[in-house]
């Protein structure tokens, strides 16, 4: 049997689906903190601050500190 599925008229406004915080939030925060970890990693993972003993972190962000405007040597 074929449902019946309501179809939108002029004098119907499409209104946008509602999703709710709690769906939106763990995402957020994931998102957000693996943002901040590709940050450090861009921006100061060398020298003194470095997590990662050598060079290879630095040589393989390398590019993308200069295009984000971090000075690296």
């Amino acid at each position: 049997m074929a449902q019946h599925v309501a179809q939108p008229t002029a004098d119907t406004p499409a209104l946008p689906a509602k999703l709710p915080i709690g769906a939106i939030a763990p995402w957020a925060v994931f998102f957000g903190i693996l943002m901040l970890v590709l940050l450090y990693f861009v921006g100061a993972e060398q020298g003194a601050t470095a997590v990662v003993s050598g060079e290879d972190v630095h040589e393989w962000v390398h590019d993308a500190r200069h295009l984000l405007g971090f000075p690296c040597h």
